[in-house]
């Protein structure tokens, strides 16, 4: 028998690309909308990120999550949502000087990274495991910080995907498992391809995924060029995939992706040729102890 193979979308994420990309979703409407079609396409697992409408920059704002999360509810789409809790940690250093640093954008505490989570109460929500550079930028996820989003998420029943970037990060989740801040099996999402993070190679996901207690669930992905070489990869290794636009603006080299739908298409049509079949959202609600 084939093996289900999770597909989760992410549909807009926090990166710039508003302005690089034609179909980029950035009204709390737009979002929900290329969610929902995207699910249509074979995605059980939607992973939101909400943006500010005017400028179309990535925000923590609880009245988009709101607004996103009641339309895609409100359609009947029966996928897995998966809010994200990274925004509010991105520190940027916009003018650097001698004998000090002056900080763009203040780091927000857990409480207040988990609020919308709390206020939509969806199945899932992200948690990203450790402090690392991303490009110029340095995201900040302390120690004590991790353990109060899983502390937060464990309390509301909203079950964590560990979002891992090295080697290092995967043995601070395992700690946190051994703690009982985040309940076993734990999901893994290895995020490969991010400046600062492991590379998006074969060779870095055998790794990555060969550290991973025993009993785990996993997923990954690569980010650009590497998005479906990383499908392919992680669907051979027994791993679940991600893609979106918020780690891919391309269907094929120089060809923008028209829309979300169009790259959970493409992922499926991967799947399938490997012999596997892309899970439903109640079969990905199986594989993950969701009830």
């Amino acid at each position: 028998m084939s093996r289900p193979v999770i597909i989760t979308c992410a549909v807009t994420g926090a990166g710039d690309t508003v302005g690089k990309h034609p179909a980029i979703p950035v009204t709390p409407e737009q979002i929900a909308d290329s969610a929902i079609a995207a699910a249509a396409a074979g995605a059980a697992i939607l992973h939101i990120h909400v943006r500010d409408p005017e400028t179309g920059k990535a925000t923590g704002e609880r009245r988009y999550f709101r607004a996103v999360v009641e339309r895609i509810r409100d359609s009947g789409c029966d996928a897995i949502l998966n809010l994200t809790t990274g925004e509010g940690g991105m520190l940027e250093l916009r003018e650097r000087t001698f004998g000090g640093n002056v900080l763009a954008e203040d780091v927000r505490t857990p409480d207040e990274r988990f609020a919308h989570v709390a206020d939509n109460m969806p199945e899932m929500c992200t948690i990203d495991i450790g402090t690392m550079n991303i490009g110029p930028n340095i995201f900040v996820n302390t120690n004590a910080d991790v353990t109060r989003l899983a502390e937060l998420s464990q309390a509301a029943g909203v079950l964590p995907e560990l979002e891992v970037f090295d080697a290092g990060q995967i043995e601070f989740a395992k700690h946190l498992l051994r703690a009982g801040k985040v309940a076993s099996p734990a999901f893994f999402q290895l995020c490969l391809g991010v400046p600062g993070g492991s590379p998006a190679t074969p060779q870095a996901m055998v790794y990555l995924a060969g550290l991973l207690p025993e009993g785990s669930q996993w997923a990954a992905f690569g980010i650009g060029a590497q998005e479906f070489p990383m499908v392919a990869q992680a669907v051979v290794l027994g791993g679940h995939v991600r893609v979106g636009l918020e780690d891919n603006l391309y269907i094929e080299r120089g060809v923008y992706a028209p829309s979300n739908a169009a790259l959970v298409e493409k992922a499926g049509r991967i799947v399938d040729l490997l012999g596997e079949h892309v899970a439903s959202p109640q079969e990905a609600r199986n594989i993950l102890g969701l009830k």
